[in-house]
């Protein structure tokens, strides 16, 4: 806790002064320039990995970045989709997955988390992408390239999810709102995005114009 009470005198001391402009224009209202919706794992900054600053980035976060199917639960997902989209006017929604993902493990090793009754409750979201892994991914045996596999199939998943939200589907209609997925491989920093185009993940550096549009008016998966 003394680690972070310390980061706090240094933000308020050291930053803040440093952009008290800024952040005196937030306090009168955000604008930001996308929903990213990403994993709690403490190892995903994701204002870190845009080099964003404070009031760009709309930010939703839960163990698999997992976006409940609209009216499958009752809950904060639904909400902070709806005001992104419906109020803050968000132009694009970023899904974005990462390597050695501990909700995706738990989903394809379920024996592994028997014992975590909230946490299983909580996967049975993305009972899709096990499907898809257990019925067409049986020619994958090792074990770090299923992770992989399920990964990105989660990310596609939670792509389609985000089109029955009915804010979403509406703003999509009017060619408002453009989905992105992506996964960020921590070994190395690299983001990769999918492009409907050609139906794979591809370094977003490769990609930057093609993987910004292809999801567009395209099912994802």
């Amino acid at each position: 806790m003394q680690r972070l009470i310390q980061g706090l005198h240094a933000f308020q001391n050291d930053i803040f002064r440093a952009k008290r402009d800024l952040f005196s224009r937030l306090a009168k209202g955000q604008h930001p320039l996308a929903l990213f919706i990403t994993c709690s794992d403490s190892r995903i900054d994701p204002c870190l990995l845009t080099q964003t600053e404070p009031g760009e980035l709309f930010i939703m976060r839960n163990a698999g970045n997992i976006v409940p199917a609209f009216g499958a639960v009752r809950g904060g997902e639904a909400a902070t989709i709806e005001y992104a989209v419906s109020v803050l006017r968000v132009k694009d929604i970023i899904v974005c997955g990462h390597s050695q993902c501990g909700a995706m493990q738990g989903l394809i090793n379920s024996d592994q988390i028997q014992h975590l009754t909230a946490v299983c409750e909580w996967l049975k979201h993305a009972e899709t992408t096990a499907r898809i892994i257990r019925e067409n991914y049986t020619h994958i045996t090792d074990p770090k390239g299923l992770l992989t596999a399920t990964v990105e199939e989660n990310v596609l998943v939670q792509l389609e999810n985000l089109r029955t939200h009915p804010s979403v589907a509406a703003a999509l209609g009017r060619n408002e709102l453009k989905l992105h997925g992506w996964v960020y491989k921590l070994e190395t920093g690299e983001v990769f995005a999918y492009n409907a185009l050609d139906g794979q993940f591809s370094n977003v550096e490769e990609t930057s114009g093609q993987a910004a549009v292809a999801t567009q008016g395209i099912p994802a998966i």
